[in-house]
This record gives C-alpha cells, sequence and structure tokens, in this order.
C-alpha cells in the first residue's frame, strides 16, 4: 500500500473517531468512558474505528440514542 493510501485512510480514521468521541461525550459520557475508541487502518488500506471494550450500561444509552435520536430545530 502507498503511502499516501495510508494516510488518507488514517485521516478518515481519525475523524470518525473524533466524531464517535464528541458523539459519546454529548451523551454524557466521562472521557473515562470513551478514551479507548481509537482509529485503525487495516493492511489494504481500509478505515475502521475500534470501539473497544465498553460498559454494557454505556452501550445500552448508546443503543437507546441510537433508537431515539434527538429532533433537529
Amino acid at each position: 500500500m502507498e503511502m499516501q493510501t495510508w494516510r488518507e485512510a488514517r485521516d478518515r480514521a481519525t475523524d470518525a473517531t473524533e466524531s464517535i468521541r464528541a458523539a459519546l461525550a454529548a451523551l454524557g459520557l466521562s472521557e473515562s468512558v470513551w478514551c479507548s475508541v481509537r482509529p485503525s487502518v487495516t493492511h489494504t488500506g481500509r478505515a475502521y474505528v475500534d470501539l473497544g471494550r465498553l460498559p454494557a450500561d454505556v452501550v445500552e444509552q448508546i443503543a437507546e440514542a441510537l433508537r431515539h435520536p434527538v429532533a433537529s430545530h
């Protein structure tokens, strides 16, 4: 894989990581809960976000927020 391909994938993964961290923080979750969220790039150049281990109650909060998103005004 070319370095530029890796960098672009890393940027996408990092942007997505920051987005989910911000969303988790907006749910009122402390940094200690979402600090394990990390960007990742595979050897083929695919961008991923590793959510790590999250407490079950936190996952329930995330699931509830996904089921009932706050309406924008």
